[in-house]
């Protein structure tokens, strides 16, 4: 599989190189269609091609500057192939129900079976339309629904507020400082609307009074909550993810919180934990972050 890749990407350059320089004009032709496929579009692509083998999504990827920050796969475009090769045959299913686009970024919300069902969020920078950089995190798709009967995947799909992103951006940020690292709990009702509050946490049931009694729950048995610090905040409208890292009891994690804001309260949430890797174990020395 590795091989295939590597060399699916080589031929799609040699063909493109060797179109320009001998019919020219078709060549430009294909760069323009190429362009006309959003960053989006191109993101769905590739994380399908994980399912089905498609050799085209992988032209996406720029082979010479792929940088990659899952700590279980090794760098570049040959760390990627290396962990397909590892899946079992036909074993992957992929199916991406959220994908948002702040500014060069590309960032999606997906239901995996990849070495066995999980939930995911993967971030894909891009440079000149070529993803050049890749962050994610995963959890392990539990067995049952919460105790609202929610999933980690389902609920609201709709981008609207394009024009609030900024200001929206700016009330998640606040929420997650405040409360989740500072611990100010006495600002956490003014961040939503009365007890309304939708939740795919699979643990947590819906509304605010759920969220503290769950907290308060994991606080008598000596289990903390703590984010230590935000790593990135990235926003389209009135959803925004926030990529953190802290501590769940004695665990040190990954947190990717996503949010939904309407009218200028935090109205629904999801998210995927991960417990961070020991650094002996790493495959790459980029960091997860």
């Amino acid at each position: 599989m590795t091989k295939t890749i590597i060399s699916a990407v080589i031929i799609l350059g040699f063909t493109f190189n060797s179109s320009y320089a001998q019919k020219g004009t078709n060549s430009q032709i294909k760069v323009e269609k190429t362009m006309e496929i959003s960053n989006k579009e191109k993101v769905v692509a590739l994380l399908k091609s994980i399912e089905t083998g498609a050799h085209e999504p992988i032209g996406y990827i720029n082979p010479n500057k792929y940088i990659q920050h899952n700590l279980g796969v090794a760098d570049g475009l040959a760390g990627f192939g290396a962990i397909l090769q590892q899946l079992p045959p036909n074993s992957a299913k992929v199916n991406t129900v959220r994908v948002f686009q702040d500014g060069d970024y590309v960032f999606t919300h997906t239901s995996y079976n990849f070495f066995g069902p999980k939930i995911g969020f993967d971030i894909f920078k891009f440079e000149n339309g070529k993803i050049v950089e890749h962050w994610d995190n995963l959890q392990e798709t539990p067995a049952n629904t919460n105790p609202s009967n929610r999933t980690m995947i389902d609920g609201a799909t709709e981008i609207t507020d394009l024009d609030k992103t900024i200001e929206n951006k700016t009330i998640v940020t606040n929420f997650v400082e405040d409360i989740l690292v500072n611990g100010k709990m006495e600002k956490l009702a003014s961040y939503f609307d009365g007890d309304n509050y939708i939740q795919h946490n699979p643990n947590i049931p819906d509304q605010l009074s759920g969220l503290g009694a769950s907290l308060a729950s994991l606080a008598k048995q000596g289990v903390f909550l703590k984010f230590d610090k935000i790593h990135r905040v990235l926003g389209e409208g009135n959803f925004v993810l926030v990529v953190s890292e802290g501590s769940l009891g004695e665990s040190h994690n990954a947190f990717y919180d996503l949010f939904r804001v309407e009218n200028g309260k935090i109205a629904e949430h999801w998210d995927v934990v991960e417990p961070m890797i020991a650094k002996e174990n790493w495959k790459n020395n980029n960091g997860k972050f």
